[in-house]
């Protein structure tokens, strides 16, 4: 069925090319038996078709409108030479190979696919393994990057490149990717209006998405799991993060999801289960956060300071060490309707919400906080007795950061 899929969308684009255009074949025993000689050959718009079978080669330059169409996933294998494709025309399209053994090197950033100032660009079903860069787009707009597995070799971060990077694109969708052993396993900066959707980031060295000076960007359905830090969003505005899984993101500095300096944007149906904290956030000021589960975190929200008028609401707050966690006194976010699962009070009127309101700040975690080390201290009585003295007569915890009216029973969604 993928075969037909695959087909089907170069036939859409041989009946959108000119009248004029050609298909090439390319195997051992064609005419044509290495693909950098067919793009030489080849006129713009021609279809490249290359049959089964391993390429040895590398510093493919297409400076023209192709289709590069792989038939039975062959594969082009540079050896660790150097870079694999560069692309420095609009309307290229790269379907259906294995691309692998990328050059690594200290001062370039070699690519299995380099595009430089394109538009109209398509990556569909390709995989990319032992990469030191994967997909690096620069200055480029209007793509699909889709369906691809980028899978890179990577154990130390400077040794190491992302999977899909872009940097000053717009309108580029990068959706059904899978991205493993890398540095970050996507990487934008200064991407606007574009979208992330259905990718899978798993195990990568530092992030499984890095997100910077981008704005009026989407990004949903995606898995990050096990990275060293699940995302970091930072420096950007409207940006909108839905219904994607951060899930066991841990380490003595890792956390789902970084903030920093976000502002206008909406955080809604997303699930941040076994990380270290589940969101840290840091001077990000009017967003959205509702319908989000927070379960078994170290820290499910970590507020690091210069954060306001930002809304929590109808999100699941369910056995994590800590639910939230401020290093001030002053609060000008807004929690409720919230479910928490340390609340203790009770519902005499039946409505679903609590009667009493609920403080999710405990004075332990200020303390941790401002002395790390006094975390081994956790499951003791004397942090039981510190909170609920601090309850009773806050003194160190905003006094207005509270649920006003909790709900009663977990939300189901």
């Amino acid at each position: 069925m993928k075969r037909y899929k695959v087909l089907f969308f170069v036939f859409q684009l041989l009946v959108c090319t000119t009248v004029h255009a050609n298909v090439l074949d390319i195997c051992s025993t064609c005419e044509n038996k290495q693909i950098g000689k067919a793009i030489s050959l080849a006129n713009a718009h021609d279809t490249l078709l290359v049959q089964k079978g391993v390429y040895k080669e590398f510093a493919l330059s297409i400076d023209k409108p192709l289709t590069l169409l792989g038939v039975g996933n062959p594969t082009i294998d540079a050896e660790g030479k150097g870079e694999i494709i560069s692309v420095t025309s609009d309307s290229v399209n790269i379907i259906g190979f294995i691309i692998k053994n990328v050059g690594i090197s200290h001062t370039r950033d070699l690519s299995a696919v380099h595009l430089y100032k394109v538009d109209y660009f398509n990556l569909i079903d390709n995989q990319l393994e032992n990469v030191f860069f994967g997909f690096l787009i620069e200055k480029s707009h209007h793509g699909l990057i889709s369906n691809n597995k980028v899978q890179g070799e990577g154990k130390k971060e400077f040794f190491s490149g992302n999977g899909i990077h872009l940097w000053h694109c717009s309108d580029v969708i990068v959706e059904k990717n899978h991205l493993s052993g890398l540095r970050d396993g996507i990487y934008f900066e200064f991407v606007d209006e574009s979208k992330v959707r259905n990718n899978v980031s798993i195990g990568n060295i530092r992030y499984g998405l890095h997100f910077m000076f981008s704005n009026n960007d989407t990004y949903s359905n995606n898995r990050f799991e096990n990275n060293g830090a699940g995302v970091a969003v930072m420096f950007s505005k409207f940006v909108n993060m839905n219904d994607n899984l951060f899930i066991k993101n841990w380490g003595p500095a890792s956390y789902g999801l970084l903030l920093k300096e976000i502002y206008d944007s909406e955080i809604v149906n997303n699930r941040f289960q076994e990380n270290t904290i589940g969101i840290n956030i840091d001077g990000s000021s009017r967003i959205h956060y509702k319908n989000n589960d927070f379960i078994r975190n170290g820290w499910a929200v970590k507020v690091t300071g210069g954060c306001y008028t930002n809304k929590f609401e109808y999100n699941n707050f369910i056995s994590n060490a800590f639910d939230v966690s401020y290093n001030s006194n002053l609060n000008d976010n807004l929690f409720i309707n919230n479910y928490w699962s340390n609340y203790t009070g009770y519902d005499i009127n039946k409505d679903s919400f609590g009667d009493i309101p609920f403080r999710p700040v405990n004075l332990f975690s200020y303390v941790v906080n401002q002395t790390p080390e006094t975390i081994i201290l956790l499951r003791s009585l004397f942090v039981d007795i510190l909170n609920f003295s601090e309850k009773v007569s806050p003194a160190f915890t905003p006094d207005n950061l509270v649920d006003e009216a909790p709900l009663m029973k977990k939300i189901q969604w």
